[in-house]
Order: C-alpha cells, then sequence, then structure tokens
C-alpha cells in the first residue's frame, strides 16, 4: 500500500469520531494545499509534505492531535494551537471529540506552514555541469 492508502485504511479502522475527524483534517489540507504528498512515517503516522514536512496527525484515546513541524514560527492569531506551547519548533492543535474546527483559522495555519517550507526549502541539486 502506498501512504495515502494507509491513511484510509487508518481512518476506516477508527470506526469512531477520531476517524471522522482525521478525515476532516485530511479535507481541510487537500482543499488547501492541492500539490500535498502524504507520507506514512514512524510506524503509523499521516505526514503532509510540500516542499518538506509541515504537518503530521496522531489519533489518541481522547483526542486527535494534528502537529506542525514548524509551528512555533507560524502566526497563529487566533490562538488555535493549544498544545506544545512552550516548545521552540513544534505546536499542535488538540482536537476532543466535541470540539469543532475552526476551518478559516486551520486553513490560515495550513497555508502559513506552506509558505514557511517555501521560503525555507534547499533546492535540490541538479548534479554538477562541468
Amino acid at each position: 500500500m502506498n501512504a495515502s492508502e494507509k491513511i484510509d485504511k487508518q481512518i476506516a479502522d477508527l470506526d469512531d469520531w477520531r476517524g471522522k475527524r482525521l478525515a476532516e483534517i485530511r479535507k481541510i489540507i487537500h482543499e488547501v494545499d492541492p500539490k500535498v504528498v502524504e507520507e506514512w512515517k514512524w510506524m503509523g503516522t499521516p505526514v503532509w509534505s510540500n516542499q518538506g514536512m509541515y504537518a503530521l496527525a496522531n489519533a489518541h484515546k481522547n483526542k486527535v492531535k494534528l502537529t506542525f513541524f514548524h509551528g512555533a514560527k507560524l502566526p497563529d492569531p487566533k490562538k488555535i494551537f493549544n498544545a506544545g506551547l512552550d516548545g521552540n519548533k513544534w505546536r499542535a492543535i488538540d482536537f476532543g471529540e466535541e470540539d469543532k474546527i475552526d476551518k478559516a483559522a486551520l486553513k490560515a495555519l495550513l497555508r502559513a506552514a506552506i509558505a514557511y517550507n517555501q521560503q525555507h526549502s534547499v533546492p535540490k541539486s541538479k548534479g554538477s555541469r562541468v
């Protein structure tokens, strides 16, 4: 299975609110980033990339955690980050069963994360020319 198929399976296997929440987050990511690359890392973690990894999601017993790799560098005017606030790199949003997603704020964070990667990506070498 490729990464997208593994994410599909994970969502299907989470036959409660967490699967629906993960599917909702994934849909929002694809709306914001049509060029997103889905990856499967660390033996079971969906990761979304565009010129580098920018977000990952994990389903826990009582939450779905969406973590941004460079979250500490991203503007969060709506203050939707609610986890990992003391770190100097990562920030996360913990979604509980009753929480509603502020789609506009999440989309703004995703756009900022993609822009951050684009501004800080290292161009791939095309080989040396003689």
